[in-house]
């Protein structure tokens, strides 16, 4: 960052800046609306990884507390995309020592596995930042596919965080695919991915919200699951809204929320943005207008 933008010395300055900072593209991206609806995608799609949905499962209250993964994940992010670098790495270093001490068992075999397996971390991270970045591009913002691989690349500090090392994980849209492409035949419908399924679509709630569910919450959940690629769904076996409906209606939800965007920032504000707006001042405020210039052509997803 340096002392000329921020006005601190450079090494303060990294260390308020956080992972990213204001010129990168993770701090654009993960500030978007429509990343809930990724959110909800990618847990879709690490639902079809049995042994990774097993950990989660046996490990948590999902049942109990279904919501309680969501929001811890959402804040997980937020305070690693936008807090300072010892905030953020306090963070990591809290879900490594917890996912440490935990093992999963698969029922079929009795086999007892450690839910910080290297390649059960490789694939939650793949699955959630390859859902970011194709429901984003779907839904219309700007990323070119020099801009999808920055964001790649800079995820890799994400991956470090959990315990994986960078070079372990895709850096690149290309990385990323060739890795989806090699993990296929180990996915598969399992009854915990139904059970994922079922709680994305039909969420428990308060008597008084259910009506919210159906309308509002379920145009979230169907939008997410449209937004899978052909072969996730195929291994759902569920039907959905058309592929071809997705990213129109990415685009309208974007649209919309992006709207009411800034009263929202104005009467609930992200506790991690407006940290680092306090710590960086309002120019490091998140906006697709600040996406580094880099090359042309802009993608759409999957």
């Amino acid at each position: 960052m340096g002392d000329v933008r921020w006005g601190v010395d450079e090494v303060a300055g990294a260390e308020m800046a956080g992972l990213f900072g204001p010129g990168s593209v993770t701090w654009q991206l993960h500030a978007d609306p429509v990343m809930w609806v990724a959110g909800v995608r990618a847990l879709y799609l690490q639902a079809l990884h049995p042994r990774a949905v097993r950990a989660v499962v046996q490990n948590s209250d999902f049942r109990k507390d279904p919501w309680g993964r969501l929001f811890r994940t959402a804040d997980f992010v937020g305070v690693t995309t936008y807090g300072p670098r010892a905030e953020a790495e306090r963070a990591g270093t809290r879900v490594r020592r917890i996912h440490a001490g935990l093992r999963a068992v698969d029922p079929a075999t009795g086999e007892k596995y450690r839910i910080d397996d290297p390649e059960l971390l490789r694939w939650i991270h793949c699955a959630e930042v390859g859902s970011y970045l194709s429901v984003a591009r779907q839904a219309g913002f700007p990323l070119t596919d020099a801009l999808a691989d920055r964001y790649l690349d800079e995820q890799r500090r994400s991956a470090e965080l959990v315990g994986l090392a960078a070079d372990d994980v895709p850096g690149s849209l290309a990385d990323l695919d060739r890795y989806f492409d090699g993990i296929r035949p180990e996915l598969a419908m399992s009854d915990e991915a139904q059970d994922v399924f079922d709680f994305l679509r039909r969420p428990p709630v308060p008597f008084v919200l259910v009506l919210g569910r159906e309308v509002l919450w379920r145009q979230v959940a169907e939008l997410a699951y449209a937004a899978l690629p052909d072969w996730a769904k195929e291994l759902y076996g569920k039907r959905g809204l058309p592929s071809v409906v997705a990213r129109p209606g990415l685009k309208v939800l974007r649209r919309v929320v992006g709207a009411a965007t800034p009263v929202i920032r104005a009467v609930y504000p992200s506790p991690h943005i407006r940290g680092a707006m306090d710590r960086l001042g309002p120019e490091a405020e998140p906006s697709p207008a600040r996406l580094p210039k880099l090359g042309t052509g802009v993608g759409t997803g999957d």
